[in-house]
């Protein structure tokens, strides 16, 4: 048997963090988050709703926010909501010998590391796990369906986890392979930034359903190379979580590729938000990435080359449709 998991602390006060707290809480767990931002743990515990992050959905009143990083991590298991570029740094406030669960989707800039091995650094005595999949935090807080996978080394520490955190609408599927949980919800972000590029060009149906395919192949070589299954791109951390974010203007990185299609500058766009689009700080992680394991990456790479070098889209499109045709593969080409 695993261990008993009754406290569940949840660092990161953003939707998907809020999300997760009450997922947790109709799960029967006493639930502390953390808020970077007093007046956002304010709102939770006098209003019983996340105002700035996620307005309109009503959390149960036993859901208790702190800006006090040291009352969150008093728990049994912590789950770790804060953006995947801030990881670091939130992990250096605290330390634990309890497990956490990575629920954030990146690689960090500049190292290239997954979030597990920036986790493994920063809280070297803590057992790590990776909760993943397609989830919108909205429809999740408001207890629509949805299914997730829970990557873990430790079967028994994973199904504790599961346990701990699922209810019937809140699906949790265990795996073991960590590596692919990770780089199938990074890379997607990067994609989905492409295809709503070409959503707001007005490409078609057609030019995003090759271009999801081709994302997926890439996606599977990069796993590959890093050491992941490649089956498990084939589950709702990798073909899940690109149908859901590749397809949905709730999706923060396909809306925000929809307005750089449309002509809207990136900075702009960037700057009337107050959510995280991961895909733009992945992108060029991932080509990093991509480029120290020898992969080739063409979609990826485009889609950096457009968010940080100031590519033309029109002739970065045109030079994807320029490449040589091979023999259609999942992993290769």
């Amino acid at each position: 048997m695993g261990p008993d998991l009754k406290r569940i602390g949840v660092i990161g006060a953003g939707a998907w963090g809020t999300a997760l707290a009450a997922a947790a809480r109709r799960a029967g767990r006493e639930v502390v988050v953390w808020a970077y931002e007093t007046d956002v743990a304010d709102a939770i515990n006098s209003r019983h709703e996340n105002t700035a992050y996620l307005s309109g959905v009503a959390l149960d009143p036993a859901i208790r926010a702190t800006s006090d990083i040291k009352q969150a991590v008093d728990a049994d298991a912590i789950l770790l909501a804060a953006p995947s570029q801030r990881l670091r740094d939130v992990c250096a406030l605290f330390d634990t010998p309890n497990p956490v669960v990575i629920c954030a989707k990146g690689i960090e800039q500049k190292s290239g590391a997954l979030m597990s091995e920036v986790v493994a650094e920063a809280l070297p005595g803590a057992p790590i796990s990776i909760l993943t999949g397609p989830t919108f935090a909205s429809e999740v807080a408001r207890k629509l369906p949805a299914a997730l996978t829970l990557a873990c080394a430790d079967d028994h520490l994973g199904e504790a986890l599961s346990q701990a955190l699922r209810t019937p609408e809140f699906r949790i599927y265990q795996s073991r392979d960590m590596v692919g949980a990770q780089v199938g919800g990074a890379v997607k972000n990067v994609l989905a930034i492409a295809c709503g590029i070409v959503e707001g060009r007005g490409l078609g149906d057609n030019a995003r359903a090759a271009l999801i395919t081709r994302g997926l192949a890439e996606i599977v070589r990069l796993g590959i190379a890093k050491g992941a299954k490649p089956e498990t791109f084939l589950g709702l951390c990798g073909l899940g979580d690109i149908t859901l974010t590749c397809n949905a203007m709730q999706s923060r990185n396909f809306s925000l590729g929809v307005a750089l299609g449309k002509g809207e500058a990136l900075d702009a766009v960037l700057g009337a938000r107050n959510s995280v689009a991961e895909g733009v700080f992945t992108a060029s992680s991932v080509c990093e990435l991509a480029r120290s394991l020898g992969v080739e990456m063409p979609i990826a790479q485009a889609v950096n080359d457009i968010l940080n070098t100031g590519a033309d889209i029109g002739e970065t499109i045109s030079a994807l449709l320029a490449r040589p045709l091979r023999a259609e593969s999942p992993v290769t080409g």
